[in-house]
């Protein structure tokens, strides 16, 4: 289901304006792309700083009411106060159906504790990559993308290629090669750390 939400055309503009409308409780914000004007708009700071809790809101197409014109829109940037809990400004970006986005999509790690590495190595998975970078249509866009660890064994990783991806959906490379998304660390101290230890001193020896 989209998430919706409201929202006023802002005509007052500048930093003492933003200042009185934040302590009213209102969040300054600006629509952009497309063909369109870019619009400053205002919404409830309450309504999007609970928005923004969830994490589909910052990895889905949303759907912007301004003055009952809805617009289909992307989250762009959040900039926050420097220690407050209070969002200072906030970005959308306009989409359309036929035209290819680029997101960062949530990555969800299952069977992590099923594995072999974690159930019969004792090692630890780390998770060295939290979302991925995407591009597909808006209506093939995913909540969150699998990450499946359940054939992890002592010693491996999953690499970006390993993933399945959803219909319609490819990673966006930035000539790093093939990133490792996850891997399968032994702590150390543990007696398989200290066996691998002492088989490459043997080793050098």
């Amino acid at each position: 289901m989209q998430i919706e939400f409201k929202a006023v055309k802002r005509e007052l503009q500048g930093s003492s304006a933003s200042r009185r409308l934040r302590r009213e409780g209102q969040l300054p914000g600006i629509v952009y792309g497309g063909e369109a004007a870019a619009q400053p708009i205002l919404m409830d700071h309450n309504e999007l700083f609970h928005l923004l809790k969830k994490e589909a809101f910052h990895a889905s197409v949303l759907s912007i009411n301004i003055d009952g014109a809805k617009e289909t829109v992307l989250l762009r940037d959040t900039q926050w106060h420097a220690y407050k809990p209070q969002v200072m400004h906030i970005d959308f970006q306009r989409v359309k159906a036929g035209e290819t986005i680029h997101l960062k999509v949530p990555l969800h790690f299952i069977n992590g504790d099923e594995c072999p590495a974690v159930k019969t190595g004792g090692c630890i998975v780390a998770h060295v990559l939290t979302e991925l970078d995407v591009e597909c249509l808006p209506s093939n866009l995913p909540e969150f993308i699998t990450v499946d660890l359940a054939a992890l064994e002592p010693g491996d990783s999953i690499h970006v290629s390993q993933i399945v991806l959803p219909e319609g959906v490819s990673t966006v490379h930035h000539g790093e090669g093939d990133p490792v998304v996850a891997s399968a660390q032994t702590p150390r101290g543990s007696v398989s750390a200290q066996a691998e230890g002492e088989e490459g001193e043997e080793a050098a020896e």
